[in-house]
């Protein structure tokens, strides 16, 4: 990894973001965890991400950064949007919240160089979520793939949802896919992490996240194509894998992905339409369409909104929807305009993905793990990448350095 200037503590901050979106709510665990105790120990990572940047970093050299500008903008319209408490008191401890998050990242920004040191932080950190996950699943594989959930894999030592554990999966599955392409790691080391993070994957049964994977994937790999041998051999042999896929194991594909779920549910999106049409057809103020009601729980009338855009409308109104879409251009724009190369690449990869998701998740106006996948975006992007050119002899790669389960305890 390198580190010859980043901090090694700057990945214990990065894992202390992590734990503080992984949530509260889920699957029913091994071990009954009260929410009030997850709250605790996720808002005190939290708050001692914060201090210990602040520790690294006392002199409070920042980075200019659009992406981390941008968010303290909307950090601004969430406060001024929740100060009304139409959501409840809760609205302004949730703004706190993102207030210590922005914050955070403004203190990491200083190491922000283009390189991909973050990209390592964030898959040994993901990767460490789902060896809890994996464990969870040889523990208790009842507890582990309950029927609530249709026999889908959620978390059975952490309270994990199938679209949680999937999106873990794919991110660093992406990731580690490009540092391989990218010679920035042993191929052993990637097929440790990809192989059983793919396995997972397949069990959330999590169509977003694969349907992202996948096209982040196509773009990432496509900026790559004309200058790097090795992208345009893995590109062909996407391709190759993907049509027999489809010729022979059409069917098998089409019943993963359906689920089990009738044509009718399958095209309201498991129902989430319903919930769509009713936010848009609710009377609001103009005062509610322009700032909201304030930060909330991402749910309309009992029901999880679960789009990202429709969230933030509904809490931060008109102008946290044009501030989330400035976020999403700016970065877009920026990585187009950076010259062919591996952090490029990954950056591109990341965008894409959150771009895809946020059509069935939400995430992208509070603190979550997609922030944390656009701040890693920003990190790539924050200074311009020279043209791509892989370390020639295979014995200098860089090793990946799996995650030890002590060092995340």
């Amino acid at each position: 990894m390198d580190t010859d200037r980043t901090p090694k503590i700057i990945g214990a901050v990065w894992g202390l973001l992590i734990l503080n979106t992984l949530g509260s709510t889920g699957a029913k665990t091994i071990v009954p965890l009260p929410r009030s105790l997850i709250q605790m120990v996720t808002m005190g990572a939290l708050v001692a991400a914060f201090l210990l940047a602040l520790l690294v970093n006392l002199r409070l050299r920042i980075r200019p950064s659009a992406y981390v500008f941008l968010l303290t903008l909307l950090l601004a319209t969430s406060v001024v949007s929740s100060a009304r408490l139409e959501s409840g008191s809760g609205s302004l401890f949730r703004c706190a919240r993102l207030a210590l998050f922005v914050g955070t990242l403004w203190l990491l920004s200083r190491w922000w160089d283009g390189r991909v040191t973050f990209v390592r932080h964030h898959i040994r950190m993901y990767f460490a979520v789902l060896v809890t996950v994996a464990a969870g699943l040889i523990v208790s594989p009842g507890a582990a793939m309950p029927g609530e959930y249709q026999g889908r894999l959620v978390g059975a030592l952490w309270p994990l949802t199938p679209p949680q554990i999937g999106q873990y999966a794919a991110v660093i599955i992406g990731l580690t896919v490009l540092l391989a392409v990218g010679r920035q790691t042993r191929k052993s080391d990637a097929a440790m992490v990809v192989v059983p993070s793919l396995v997972l994957l397949v069990m959330t049964h999590t169509r977003t996240a694969t349907l992202g994977l996948l096209v982040g994937l196509a773009l990432a790999i496509s900026s790559l194509v004309l200058t790097s041998g090795a992208a345009r051999r893995f590109f062909s042999w996407v391709v190759l894998c993907a049509a027999v896929a489809v010729v022979g194991f059409s069917s098998a594909v089409q019943t993963w992905f359906l689920r089990g779920q009738s044509q009718e549910n399958f095209a309201s999106l498991t129902g989430r339409a319903k919930v769509w049409d009713a936010l848009r057809a609710a009377p609001r103020t103009p005062s509610e369409d322009v700032f909201g009601v304030g930060l909330g729980d991402k749910s309309f009338g009992g029901l999880p909104i679960d789009n990202s855009w429709l969230a933030v409308f509904h809490e931060q109104g008109l102008l946290g929807v044009a501030l989330v879409a400035a976020i999403v251009i700016v970065m877009g724009g920026i990585a187009l305009l950076r010259p062919p190369s591996l952090p490029r690449a990954c950056a591109i990869f990341l965008i894409s993905y959150c771009a895809i998701a946020s059509y069935t998740e939400v995430g992208l106006g509070d603190a979550s793990p997609y922030l944390l996948h656009l701040a890693v975006a920003a990190s790539l992007l924050a200074a311009p990448a020279e043209a791509t050119s892989f370390p020639p002899p295979e014995g200098r790669r860089r090793r990946l350095t799996l995650p030890r389960i002590r060092e995340v305890a």
